[in-house]
């Protein structure tokens, strides 16, 4: 089963994930150019990055107005980045089986790194269930896609300290990575690509086209 779920449930996952953001990102441009063809015509690098970067950076409304959400926003997004691509155990799954490596988090920071993961998401769901503003505009697949990536993280932390068979909590980690990358292409998770490719948009809608920032 784990070879399985490690090798070819793997590959598959990857070719979904793939294949669905290609699709987005083609339908996303296809049906910029149907609606507003035009935008194209003004297409400029500096106002797309502009626009990227002004959001990428605590500079909008959002980070003013709600300081405590924006810093658990940041740490939910670089923990979400920086634990998998820099944890050992899977670095070293990569040279297994590619033979390349880099540079690792040292584990107990990737554990405690781990933990503040754990937070953030509480975090949110309990702001998702108080705020009457954030609660009214919350459907239950927001808070099935906050399981979801937290699933990868409860189930890496357990195994890494074997609380349970190592092997099926092992099985279970990968297959709930799994998952996440099938459903990235096909739900709100899709931002982690369409974020920059929409930003570059409306960047040049606004900025080049439009002349102003206000964005």
């Amino acid at each position: 089963m784990y070879e399985f779920v490690r090798g070819p449930l793997l590959w598959v996952a990857f070719i979904v994930f793939l294949g669905g953001m290609i699709f987005r990102v083609v339908s996303f441009i296809g049906l910029s150019l149907k609606k507003d063809k035009v935008i194209y015509n003004h297409f400029n690098g500096k106002w797309a990055l502009r626009s990227i970067f002004h959001w990428l950076l605590p500079l909008n409304h959002t980070a003013v107005q709600s300081p405590v959400y924006t810093l658990m926003a940041y740490l939910f997004h670089i923990l979400l980045l920086f634990v998998p691509v820099f944890l050992l155990a899977h670095i070293l799954l990569w040279q297994e089986s590619w033979d390349i490596s880099w540079w690792a988090l040292p584990e107990n920071l990737a554990d405690y790194m781990t933990l503040v993961m754990f937070g953030v998401i509480i975090f949110l769901v309990i702001r998702r269930m108080a705020l009457p503003y954030v609660k009214i505009v919350t459907s239950p697949m927001d808070y099935f896609l906050l399981a979801v990536v937290g699933l990868p993280f409860l189930t890496g932390y357990i195994a890494y300290h074997q609380w349970f068979s190592y092997k099926t909590m092992l099985i279970v980690h990968i297959l709930s990575g799994e998952l996440m990358l099938v459903l990235i292409p096909f739900t709100k998770l899709s931002h982690m690509v369409m974020f920059f490719i929409s930003r570059a948009h409306i960047g040049m809608e606004f900025g080049q086209r439009r002349g102003t920032v206000t964005w």
